[in-house]
């Protein structure tokens, strides 16, 4: 029996992901979380076929949580279903391990043609996806400077952008004050930007927010 385990913080999703898959895989028996944290304990509880996963959940990093099954299931299909657009997380998602990544506004024909992708063990590459892939080719001087920050970098800016402070985006990444900071002052750098108001400006006008 195929085994389908979906990952979102919201229910109303989970439901409608779960409508969409049962029509597709009449035998599947699916499995439901809402927080990182139980899906990193379900995922090594219990045998899955594939994963479908929202990367904005509590619990901390949905990044951080594929990459951490693909260390310990390497062999485990994560497909990605997120509300970001696919330039800004989609390259960085499959560069991790993911086997494809879908925006939630994609048509319900699309996410049951990448689930049987990434259950046939390959990735499934959007067009969105693939233009981003292509951009990543080119020389590292060519690329805006959001996407020459590592992942971490790059989620503290977008969260920072949003108007959170180091303490709250300590507890969602579930990442030390310091080491967040730290993180901060090293994208700044990178960056070339001296405050807050400079990122925000920054990912407002590069619609990462």
């Amino acid at each position: 029996m195929l085994k389908i385990l979906l990952a979102d913080d919201h229910a109303v999703v989970r439901m409608g992901v779960r409508q969409i898959l049962a029509a597709a895989f009449a035998s599947a028996d699916f499995g439901e979380v809402g927080d990182l944290h139980e899906l990193l304990l379900l995922v090594g509880k219990q045998r899955w076929d594939i994963v479908v996963l929202d990367l904005s959940m509590p619990g901390g990093s949905g990044l951080e949580a594929l990459k951490q099954i693909k260390i310990n299931h390497p062999d485990l299909p994560v497909l990605i279903l997120s509300t970001f657009p696919a330039d800004q997380y989609g390259v960085r998602t499959i560069k991790a391990g993911a086997s494809g990544y879908l925006n939630k506004e994609s048509a319900p024909e699309e996410l049951v043609q990448a689930v049987h992708k990434a259950l046939q063990g390959g990735v499934y590459i959007s067009a969105s996806v693939a233009d981003e892939l292509v951009m990543h080719t080119r020389r590292d001087d060519d690329l805006l400077p959001h996407k020459r920050l590592s992942d971490r970098e790059y989620q503290v800016l977008c969260m920072i952008a949003s108007g959170k402070g180091v303490k709250e985006i300590s507890l969602e990444m579930s990442l030390s004050a310091k080491t967040v900071s730290t993180y901060r002052t090293r994208l700044m750098e990178k960056m070339g930007m001296g405050n807050n108001a400079q990122l925000t400006h920054y990912a407002i006008e590069n619609e990462l927010v």
